[in-house]
């Protein structure tokens, strides 16, 4: 113990000494008596008696409530987050063992903090009052009842201040719960997790190794690290010239906070081009989208690693997923083309098949009497149903690489896939 009680009183009068130099370094010739002063106050004694008394002033919180308006005075957490909250969502659960505390409160008391979070032996000061550790007892002072005084009030940093309360510059929002019923929420600002977020985003846009990184790809040559890019950033800043007036973490970042971008991205899809000079969509037209190509790819791959001679109900869920997203893209190529003007399929260019005009090309019974007496009347619905089915059974059963199914198991699947082409007859029949 009288090692670590050594090591904690070298830390505290290491930090008291750059504290005391800095503000010696100020004082003019013949300020003798403001230098006794300072000689004075900054005895550990003295200066941690006082840092004890100040301490009140100020709270170590994660969720901060000054940055949603700085003249806001209200309720302030020191919060680990919501574990149950899981990894769907960010919050300050995610960064849960990494977590940088925040600290608001007289921006004149920050310096106790700075004290409070000194290290020794891998414990800050802060931590070791709040176990109440013997050590930083006999560091603080030979006398146990002020040195205990002294870590009791240091261990209550953490601890939140008064009853939960809310304030008139701070924000509000009514959250429905039942008919008529809502929970009153006040929103906090995040600054733990912001600082992490800060914290990473700087070190990709300004480090040294970041710096070699672009460096070597302007040189076209490799690094084993790389680099990361954070486009259409913006940098929302809190406390203007004081920054330490809004926290301790909000002093560092330099009043910064990293916005980045939330809005929808801008789609630049190629025109839609209306499938001219074939019979059918099915010969190439549809098959040759890339998201088709690669979901009957993944379709046959699943279908290929599947025992010949077994299958399960989870196997016949996960055909069936795949199927519907190809299925899902058949539509999705339908909406496209349904979009186009009215007579794209009256076009001499256009050799589809009375049965798919019908149903890529529906606007034209409003200008083409023959055609809506087919549209209305024809059973084309039915048809496209099969011919989708005749094109999938096509694209899975080729000679050169047949699927390894027996009997039953393609049996099995022909019924599975009836139960999928159910659902497309149902949206084409929804068809007007």
């Amino acid at each position: 113990m009288n090692e670590s009680v050594t090591q904690i009183k070298s830390v505290i009068e290491e930090f008291l000494d750059k504290r005391l130099q800095s503000k010696l370094d100020k004082l003019k010739e013949g300020e003798d008596e403001k230098r006794q002063k300072l000689l004075e106050s900054h005895q550990p004694g003295v200066w941690i008696a006082d840092a004890a008394h100040r301490v009140g002033q100020i709270q170590q919180i994660t969720h901060a409530l000054k940055y949603i308006h700085p003249d806001a005075k209200g309720t302030n957490l020191n919060s680990p987050g919501n574990s149950e909250s899981g990894d769907v969502l960010v919050g300050t659960h995610t960064i849960a063992g990494r977590c940088f505390t925040d600290v608001v409160g007289n921006a004149a008391a920050l310096d106790v903090y700075k004290f409070l979070r000194l290290e020794v032996g891998g414990k800050t000061l802060l931590s070791r009052a709040v176990e109440n550790d013997p050590a930083l007892r006999l560091a603080f002072s030979s006398d146990e009842a002020k040195a205990t005084l002294w870590m009791a009030a240091f261990s209550k940093l953490t601890q939140s201040k008064g009853v939960p309360a809310s304030h008139k510059m701070a924000k509000q929002i009514y959250w429905p719960i039942e008919y008529k019923r809502y929970h009153l929420l006040g929103p906090l600002f995040p600054t733990s997790l912001v600082h992490q977020v800060w914290s990473t985003i700087r070190e990709a846009r300004f480090s040294e190794e970041a710096k070699l990184a672009r460096e070597a790809r302007k040189q076209k040559k490799g690094h084993p690290r790389g680099y990361s890019e954070y486009p259409n950033l913006v940098i929302q800043q809190f406390g203007g010239t004081k920054p330490q007036n809004i926290s301790q973490l909000n002093s560092e970042r330099y009043g910064e906070n990293y916005l980045l971008p939330s809005c929808p991205p801008s789609w630049r899809s190629d025109p839609v081009k209306p499938p001219l000079r074939v019979e059918s969509v099915f010969d190439g037209w549809f098959s040759r989208r890339s998201r088709v190509k690669h979901l009957v790819a993944t379709l046959r791959g699943y279908l290929h690693s599947l025992p010949a001679d077994r299958t399960n109900i989870a196997m016949r869920s996960k055909r069936a997923e795949l199927v519907g997203y190809i299925i899902d893209e058949l539509l999705l190529f339908a909406a496209e083309l349904r979009e186009l003007d009215q007579a794209w399929s009256r076009d001499e260019a256009c050799k589809l098949n009375e049965d798919e005009s019908c149903w890529l090309n529906p606007a034209r019974a409003e200008i083409d009497p023959e055609f809506s007496k087919v549209y209305t009347w024809g059973d084309w619905k039915e048809s496209v149903c099969k011919r989708f089915a005749n094109w999938l059974n096509a694209q899975l059963t080729r000679k050169r690489d047949p699927l390894p199914l027996d009997d039953a198991s393609a049996k099995q699947f022909k019924v599975d896939l009836e139960k999928e082409l159910r659902f497309l007859r149902q949206e084409v029949n929804s068809y007007e």
